[in-house]
């Protein structure tokens, strides 16, 4: 046969594979391949046999042929029939032998003598060795060696930055602390045309930095435009409505405790594409915080229906129950999650949890161990496993795990508050004091509800201090931010109290109406009159006043 007929024969396959359908490519491509005995028509035929999901089949092709270990291509397609088998020791093994170091750089490699034998192309490709490492971190994190998988991973990017498989893994599974991931970031080679992905990467990772940093980091993004034809500037692209950015920003969004903004994000993004998975689990996790058990009700019946094999399916199924204070009927549906997907962090925590909100602090602590040997760059496990610990007054093996959090996640508040906390149960109130005023400073926004229980805690250590005027500072700012806390007012009216301010004590104890304006300085009693401290200590100030005078006022 001619090679010009040869070549003809070689588009039908092509078309066949683009038009998915593969037996037909696999018919012609075993004809091209049995006329040429070329290298590059055997590798087609593989390729074709690989999508047809004949995996032994082409595995025994290219493992038959003589090429296979000089022709990188060849050695990687083998590999990737067995990742299909599960053959992952093998699998291994068809890669070669390869050393890589903690900053995933590879060496003391057999592969520096290779061929790459491929057909001219114009289009951009990522690099067959880029290829390699990502898919031996994938052997090695299916035989569970994450330690290995993880060095693998960041070998794969840095050798090119445009395997973002490798970086997702990375992320998703949470193997690097935020420093790791950043300085992972910043040590990327991007080529000159490649600022835009530089910048997206950087949204990509945990955003614990101030708001003007991270939203600056979105606007540059979304101005970034690729321009098509420099000759009509009018021709630009723009990632501003690109749907894994706003989910990036939604992340934000959560992470700062804005649950709201957050879930007015992911909702919008859902009716523009329903079946982003990443969007909905950030809703999901939005709705959780918001207390909306129908939506969730409603996400996961439409998650199971279309993803009856994905953990956040079933995890969606027990956040429903979570959310309606069904805990033990969670669990099963956690459990199930992690047992689809063993490294999906969320299913972990939930599991963890939906005992902890029952005070079964062993099978919660046996959850957040697990996750906390899972994820290394994950600091939840770490805060949780702390938090437990103070639930039982362990308040210096709570510290510890704190401070591990800290080293993972060093610029998470919430962990700060914890230690701040902890410090106050150890009647430590300068460090508590350091610890809560280092937290509202890490807060990556305005204050909001959500961080008005570390405010009433710095008023309270204040009083510990006997700094009553920078106490009632900070009671009166959480009143600001939240109307409805028995323990502000109350401890609003004690630091009163005890600087003998006896009349403002009582009106902050009792609630105070007049006919003309309602002055609601304190609510304790009036919210919780059943509140033993608040009656005696209204009983001690009436008593104290009635001693030195009343106000005619009051």
């Amino acid at each position: 046969m001619r090679e010009g007929e040869i070549e003809k024969l070689r588009g039908v396959v092509r078309d066949c594979v683009s038009k998915h359908l593969y037996s037909s490519a696999i018919f012609f491509a075993d004809k091209v391949a049995a006329f040429t005995n070329d290298p590059a028509d055997i590798y087609m035929q593989a390729q074709a046999l690989f999508l047809g999901r004949h995996y032994r089949r082409a595995f025994h092709l290219l493992n038959a042929s003589k090429i296979v270990l000089r022709d990188l291509r060849f050695r990687y397609l083998a590999a990737k029939c067995l990742e299909e088998l599960k053959e992952w020791d093998q699998c291994l093994s068809m890669l070669g032998e390869a050393k890589v170091d903690d900053n995933g750089n590879v060496s003391d490699t057999k592969d520096s003598n290779v061929m790459y034998l491929d057909k001219d192309s114009e289009d951009r490709e990522i690099n067959i060795s880029s290829a390699i490492c990502f898919l031996r971190g994938k052997a090695y994190e299916a035989l569970e060696n994450r330690a290995q998988a993880r060095l693998w991973y960041k070998a794969a990017i840095k050798a090119d930055p445009l395997c973002y498989e490798a970086l997702e893994c990375l992320i998703q599974n949470h193997m690097l602390t935020c420093e790791e991931e950043a300085n992972l970031i910043s040590s990327l080679q991007f080529g000159s045309e490649d600022g835009w992905l530089s910048s997206f990467y950087s949204c990509l990772i945990k955003k614990y930095d101030k708001e003007n940093v991270v939203e600056a980091k979105f606007r540059d993004l979304e101005n970034e435009s690729c321009k098509s034809d420099l000759s009509d500037p009018s021709f630009s692209r723009s990632l501003k409505t690109n749907t894994d950015l706003l989910a990036c920003k939604a992340e934000y969004y959560h992470q700062c405790g804005e649950y709201q903004k957050c879930f007015e994000l992911t909702f919008v993004l859902l009716e523009k594409d329903p079946f982003h998975l990443k969007s909905t689990l950030v809703h999901l996790a939005a709705a959780m915080e918001l207390g909306h058990s129908n939506e969730l009700y409603l996400m996961a019946c439409n998650l199971v229906k279309d993803y009856p094999q994905k953990a956040l399916s079933w995890f969606a199924v027990g956040c429903y129950y979570y959310c309606i204070k069904k805990y033990e009927q969670s669990r099963p549906y956690f459990s199930k999650a992690t047992s689809l997907d063993g490294t999906f962090p969320p299913a972990w925590i939930g599991y963890g949890n939906a005992f902890a909100a029952q005070e079964e602090g062993d099978q919660a602590m046996s959850a957040y161990r697990t996750a906390a040997r899972l994820f290394p760059g994950c600091h939840l496990p770490s805060l949780y496993i702390g938090m437990e610990c103070m639930r039982t007054h362990s308040y210096k093996i709570a510290e510890q795990f704190f401070m591990q959090a800290k080293s993972i996640c060093p610029s998470d508040p919430l962990v700060f508050n914890e230690l701040g906390v902890v410090a106050y149960h150890m009647q430590e109130y300068k460090k508590a004091v350091w610890w809560f005023e280092k937290t509202l400073a890490l807060i990556p926004t305005a204050l909001c509800e959500m961080w008005e229980p570390t405010v009433v805690n710095l008023a309270h250590a204040y009083r510990k201090l006997k700094m009553y005027r920078e106490a009632i500072s900070y009671y009166e700012k959480a009143i600001a931010l939240s109307t409805g806390s028995v323990s502000t007012y109350a401890g609003l009216a004690y630091t009163y109290h005890l600087q003998d301010d006896f009349t403002t004590a009582i009106t902050c104890y009792h609630k105070v109406s007049d006919c003309d304006s309602i002055l609601l300085v304190s609510m304790a009693l009036w919210l919780e009159p059943e509140d033993q401290f608040c009656t005696e200590m209204l009983n001690w100030a009436l008593v104290d006043e009635s001693r030195r005078g009343v106000d005619t006022n009051v």
